[in-house]
């Protein structure tokens, strides 16, 4: 059976870092797309972050493009985001999703989700 579990949320300060984990069971990275999403209030689910996990190749939001940074650990079965010069506009709740298909940033794309971790962020 298929599991995401994601770890690592909490309160941050603007400017501030963390980083989010992704224990992954029951299936092999390789293939699949593994990402993360995040979902504010009211707003939809938007697609942050893809790693390839058959070539390592990455794609981005514009949002976060040289402030986070998506990897993945094999020996682990764990992805991670580490989240850089975080901002108020950050704050959501982060998902990580595996699947297949030709648009990484797209919620469709995405068989499998985990139960979300909270990120916040406030002065």
């Amino acid at each position: 059976q298929v599991q995401l579990t994601e770890s690592g949320g909490g309160p941050v300060q603007p400017g501030g870092s963390l980083r989010l984990s992704c224990a992954a069971s029951g299936f092999t990275f390789s293939s699949y797309i593994m990402s993360w999403f995040r979902q504010a209030p009211g707003k939809e689910r938007e697609g942050v972050a893809a790693f390839y996990s058959h070539s390592s190749g990455t794609h981005y939001a514009d949002s976060v493009k040289g402030r986070f940074t998506i990897s993945l650990d094999n020996a682990k079965n764990t992805v991670y985001l580490q989240m850089n010069s975080l901002k108020y506009e950050d704050t959501a709740m982060y998902y990580c999703a595996a699947g297949r298909g030709l648009l990484p940033l797209h919620a469709g794309t995405y068989t499998y989700w985990g139960q979300g971790t909270q990120v916040t962020v406030s002065s």
